[in-house]
């Protein structure tokens, strides 16, 4: 699915991740499947119907939902409602704009959803104070809720395809099966090293990180500095390293080598530095050849924003790994390998992008 789309013109390359249906193309414009446009078409619709009976009959409106003052007068209110109905009826407008090409136009979209979430937060908290009847909330339900699910998805898929535009692929050995040799010897440290001259040198505990914003990066970098000593001087012991025909660097271990998407390692070796990560190899795999060598995939929402995520961001934020800008891919899943001339010898696949392995362990089995 993925390589038919990179080759493909006509083919929607968010076709494979914005869920069910074909793809809509207009000449050579690429869109998302057609629920989204007819999602984006009703509340065009919708939005611009009720805006317009908000403007045209304020007093009505207001009466319909119990919203009139109780003593008649009528010498505000009904202005300031006419205007929330032109707020209302140009959302619409917009989101028949947005209709044309969902994926193209998300801002649009994200803006609407922001304004059905903390629509009904704000109205909540006047109705709980006796400012708006609670009578009014029966509009949240058709002006709000109802859109959720499906502007969500929209927003996600538009997510998933910038990611897999700016990834070049769409999961393991998409456009091609990457041979772990070739991708060792083509990404380079920011010493100019390749990964191979690295690994055939002494055994290496290579880490893939999502992005550098994300907190669990940070904290992998803090995991490592952490436990930087016991990773470099017990590792190559009997059993795995030995059986495999791997060998010890001097002073045994692996040495650390930490690698990410960004086009450089700017951010990374900086993260390191803060963290007081010494001596440690940094290197940026934009293409993901090692990743996909890796057999690292991109992850869907469960793995990447499921309840176990949420729980383990908030206690690493807490720990004060905070979070900064994206560089990279938001969906690509970590991991951790132990790499020896060529072959992995022991390797850390997360399951979920909250997953904190013992990189200790990992590469010392020993201990």
């Amino acid at each position: 699915m993925a390589n038919t789309a990179t080759t493909n013109p006509d083919v929607d390359p968010a076709a494979s991740v914005a869920g069910p249906g074909a793809a809509v193309v207009l000449g050579e414009r690429r869109r998302g499947p057609a629920w989204m446009s007819w999602w984006l078409i009703a509340a065009g619709v919708y939005n611009i119907v009720w805006g317009g009976v908000m403007v045209l009959a304020p007093v009505w409106s207001m009466r319909l939902l119990g919203a009139a003052p109780a003593d008649g007068s009528t010498v505000l209110w009904p202005q300031l409602w006419a205007c929330v109905g032109m707020i209302v009826g140009v959302y619409g407008v917009g989101y028949l704009c947005a209709a044309r090409d969902p994926l193209r136009h998300w801002p649009i979209v994200l803006v609407g959803l922001l304004g059905k979430v903390f629509g009904p937060i704000g109205f909540i908290d006047a109705a709980s104070k006796g400012l708006l009847p609670w009578s009014m909330g029966v509009t949240i339900l058709s002006n709000d809720l109802v859109w959720w699910v499906p502007f969500a998805m929209m927003l996600w898929a538009a997510a998933r395809a910038a990611g897999a535009a700016g990834a070049g692929a769409e999961g393991p050995g998409a456009g091609g099966p990457v041979d772990l040799a070739a991708a060792l010897g083509r990404v380079r440290d920011d010493a100019g090293r390749t990964l191979k001259a690295i690994t055939d040198e002494r055994p290496a505990l290579l880490v893939l990180v999502r992005h550098t914003g994300c907190t669990f990066c940070r904290e992998a970098i803090a995991d490592l500095a952490r436990q930087q000593d016991a990773i470099r001087g017990g590792g190559g012991r009997a059993g795995g390293a030995a059986a495999a025909g791997a060998h010890e660097g001097p002073g045994g271990g692996c040495a650390i080598v930490v690698v990410g998407l960004a086009a450089d390692t700017k951010t990374l070796r900086a993260m390191g530095d803060r963290a007081g990560l010494r001596d440690a190899a940094y290197a940026a795999d934009p293409e993901r050849l090692l990743y996909r060598a890796l057999e690292l995939r991109r992850g869907g929402f469960k793995e990447l924003f499921g309840p176990r995520v949420w729980a383990r961001g908030a206690a690493a934020l807490l720990a004060g790994h905070g979070i900064g800008r994206l560089e990279g891919d938001g969906f690509q899943m970590p991991g951790a390998f132990v790499v020896s001339r060529g072959r992995v010898l022991r390797a850390f696949r997360h399951a979920s992008a909250a997953d904190r392995p013992d990189y200790a362990s990992l590469a010392c089995p020993s201990m």
